[in-house]
Order: structure tokens, then sequence, then C-alpha cells
């Protein structure tokens, strides 16, 4: 009986959230075109950031992030630290010494693919560290969780 009553819960939400797509989509454009598009774009971008960041991370680093999910970047200026990039978005963890010592937030002003943003931590550590740590907002190490996928 309760699980009768479990997959009619669940059949009616799962009607609910069809038909409120569909209204979306409806008020959106008068019909599905717009949505299409902006999938279409989203994987286009998607896409060309994989393909960007395969090509500015070394061997090493990408098969690592496939790996691990992050890429480990030494420090140019302090010869103990390390930045751990994540590859689906979330906090750049800090370790000296091996011991995580805080976790950094800097994200662009516009939402961009994770690709891109892999790219852009490594590119700002690699050409000002100083600044990237300035505009960073720092955090004890595993205070705040954020996603952290695989590609």
């Amino acid at each position: 009986m309760l699980w009768e009553g479990f997959l009619a819960l669940l059949g009616i939400w799962a009607l609910f959230l069809v038909l409120a797509l569909v209204y979306l989509a409806r008020i959106a454009d008068g019909g599905w075109g717009n949505w299409g598009h902006a999938l279409k774009s989203h994987i286009t971008a998607e896409r060309r950031a994989h393909t960007l960041m395969r090509e500015m991370l070394s061997p090493e680093e990408y098969q690592h992030l496939t790996r691990h999910g992050f890429v480990e970047l030494h420090s140019p200026s302090l010869p103990n630290r390390t930045y751990r990039i994540p590859a689906g978005g979330g906090l750049v963890r800090v370790y000296e010494q091996g011991r995580a010592v805080m976790d950094l937030c800097l994200q662009p002003l516009e939402p961009l693919p994770d690709g891109d943003v892999v790219v852009m931590h490594k590119l700002m550590i690699e050409g000002n560290e100083e600044e990237y740590l300035a505009r960073a907002n720092h955090f004890a190490p595993g205070i705040i969780t954020l996603r952290n996928g695989y590609l």
C-alpha cells in the first residue's frame, strides 16, 4: 500500500515537471525554438572550452585531471605550495608541504564553461600569482563545500 502511494506521488510529480517545462518553453518564445538553440550553443561552448583546456594543459596535467578531477599546479613563487584546480568548478585548494592550508574562491563575472574556468585559474596563477591571491576570497580548508565533478 505504501509502495503504491509512493509510485502514484512520483508519477504526479513527473507529470507536473513535464507540464512545467512545456509551459516555460511556450512562454519563452511561443515554441521550442530558443530552447533548442540555447542547448546547442551551450554544448558548442562546452566543446570549445574542453578543446582549449586540452591544448593549454600539458599531457600529464590533462591525464591527472581526467583521473582525479583536478589539476595540480605548482606555485611559481613558493616551492612548497601546490594549487588543486577542480575540473567541475568549486574552490581551489592550496597545499603547503602536503597539508591543505586554504581554499580559494575566484569566479568570472559571467558564467563560463568548466574548461574555461580551469584555464582561467591556471593562467592567473602562472601569470601573476600575487594578484590572483589578492583577488580570491580565502577560506579555511574544507569549511565550504562546492561541487567537484569529474571529466
